[in-house]
């Protein structure tokens, strides 16, 4: 027995954005915890993997056929890369093919905090309409024509996200340690600067950084205090990038305006993190997502078509595949 492809995601997530594997390709779908998971990795020539979910244990690729995997999105947390890499399993993702789901995510929840809209919400159905219009009237709420945007980690998805606000009328920083081409920047319309003067400046500040040794913990306390009074968080990059403990005092002491959070240190996040627990005014200053910044029907369209064509390229094995990173 052999098969093409072994992938770790249900056949219905391809099928209902229209993106099934080509033809010629022979897929069998599992889930990551069936049992026969290990044996069909003996006789499958390539792994197809979501980029969210728990990480893949190193055991899984020893013994077997598999020799690469096709990630169906940018992140590769998931995957040991240097044990992979020591065993000849080549890894490819697909870069940039949630940017413009992420810039929407921004520059939307973004708007739902600087307008309170959350609490608007709460306050209508509790029937305060009145007093609550009044109060927002009163507050001289502002949307983000005329605001600083900073963005961290400027890459295809950083700048994105910079070009969506730039569109809406705001001024651009970016920060991000790696160099890069002054013309895309430009383009952005965003300049560079450095992370502590980012904090300072920035009403809205947006994180969009892989997650690394040097970046796990890097919105800590310190840096929060940092940060403008009344500025807003979007936490759009990868769980571990932000103290959470941290986040949550910020909140509740009143010194951040808002934060929307997609994506958390542990996935489900657990029932005692700390952000679940603020109270009051403090709640309605937090939204959250599950992990879906990225996640239209547009984006899983192209992030699942340009995956399979380039499991055909290696399958077929008339053309070397696209975006390997191992």
């Amino acid at each position: 027995m052999s098969i093409d492809v072994l992938c770790l995601r249900p056949e219905a997530d391809f099928e209902r954005v229209g993106a099934l594997p080509p033809e010629p390709l022979k897929v069998t779908y599992r889930a990551p915890g069936d049992a026969d998971v290990p044996e069909l990795m003996k006789v499958a020539r390539v792994l197809v993997i979501p980029a969210v979910g728990a990480k893949l244990p190193n055991a899984l690729f020893e013994n077997t056929s598999v020799k690469f995997v096709q990630v169906t999105g940018a992140g590769l947390d998931r995957l040991d890369l240097e044990f992979l890499r020591e065993h000849g399993v080549g890894v490819a993702n697909v870069p940039g093919g949630s940017n413009e789901a992420v810039a929407e995510y921004a520059v939307t929840t973004a708007t739902v905090l600087l307008r309170g809209f959350l609490r608007a919400d709460t306050e209508i159905r509790k029937g305060n309409y009145r007093e609550f219009r009044a109060r927002m009237i009163a507050d001289n709420l502002q949307g983000l024509d005329g605001l600083t945007v900073g963005i961290i980690g400027f890459g295809v998805t950083g700048v994105a996200v910079a070009s969506a606000f730039q569109k809406r009328g705001c001024l651009i920083f970016y920060h991000d340690p790696a160099p890069r081409d002054p013309r895309t920047a430009e383009a952005a319309g965003a300049k560079p600067c450095s992370l502590a003067d980012l904090f300072q400046l920035a009403d809205v500040i947006s994180l969009h950084v892989p997650l690394l040794p040097e970046t796990t913990g890097m919105i800590g306390r310190r840096e929060l205090a940092m940060m403008k009074p009344g500025a807003i968080l979007i936490q759009g990059s990868r769980g571990g990038v932000v103290d959470e403990a941290a986040l949550a005092e910020a909140l509740e002491s009143g010194h951040l305006g808002g934060a929307a959070v997609d994506v958390y240190r542990m996935e489900p996040p657990a029932a005692d993190n700390p952000l679940f627990g603020l109270k009051g005014e403090a709640a309605h200053r937090i939204l959250f997502t599950p992990h879906i910044a990225g996640v239209t029907r547009q984006s899983a369209a192209y992030l699942f078509r340009t995956a399979w064509r380039n499991v055909l390229r290696v399958v077929s094995g008339k053309e070397a595949p696209w975006d390997v990173v191992s």
